[in-house]
């Protein structure tokens, strides 16, 4: 109940406010918790009346595009050697041959490698520095990004708010297991989609990829 009480003197700017930074800076190639704050947050919108989910999800789509955009002017800026350090902090990751296969997926299918990183946690923290990096237009981009943002952002808050609401009055009389359940529910809808972000992401990646390895640029 203590907790219950705290929380419903949170002020909503406050919630707005935090959402949109977190995801700003994990979209910007920080390692943070975005959809874990994002979640937390639409499941305290469904019982908070103070929050608005409609605005919580403008808020979080403002910080991915945002973030997004400005993580590729980094890593446009940055370039090849901005690759390089980042295989030198994540070699799994951002090997050559990681690399290599990224610029051919980007080249052939940079827009949907964009929408479509947004539902995959290391994608979605580098997916802007990367496609800046390998010089995609800005235009295609940026539509790829404000598609993916308001997918990600806006289909995780709605799920997320409305198994809330659904769940309001289990979470009223079991707090603890009711928030389980919530969460559960919620986690498992997002790994569905995720799940069919990273299939449909892998076949696009299957059908840009060549036999022979392109080398890195320097």
């Amino acid at each position: 109940m203590h907790i219950q009480e705290w929380l419903e003197t949170v002020p909503a700017i406050s919630v707005y406010v935090l959402v949109g930074v977190v995801i700003g800076l994990e979209s910007l190639g920080i390692p943070l918790p975005g959809e874990i704050v994002l979640i937390s947050a639409a499941l305290l919108a469904a019982g908070h009346d103070g929050i608005n989910p409609w605005v919580l999800g403008a808020c979080a789509t403002a910080g991915a595009v945002i973030g997004d955009s400005i993580g590729y002017a980094i890593g446009r800026r940055g370039g090849r050697p901005l690759l390089a350090w980042l295989g030198g902090k994540f070699p799994r990751h951002f090997g050559e041959s990681q690399i290599a296969m990224a610029e051919r997926s980007f080249q052939k299918w940079g827009m949907w490698a964009v929408f479509f990183g947004r539902f995959v946690a290391l994608l979605r923290i580098f997916a802007g520095p990367l496609a800046g990096v390998l010089h995609m237009p800005y235009w295609k981009f940026l539509i790829a990004n404000v598609l993916g943002g308001i997918a990600w952002a806006g289909g995780t808050t709605a799920v997320i708010y409305s198994v809330g609401v659904v769940a309001e009055e289990w979470l009223k009389r079991f707090s603890y297991l009711g928030l389980a359940i919530a969460v559960a529910i919620g986690l498992a809808s997002m790994l569905i989609i995720k799940n069919r972000a990273k299939k449909a992401a892998g076949q696009s990646t299957g059908t840009a990829a060549e036999p022979e390895s392109v080398p890195v640029a320097d």
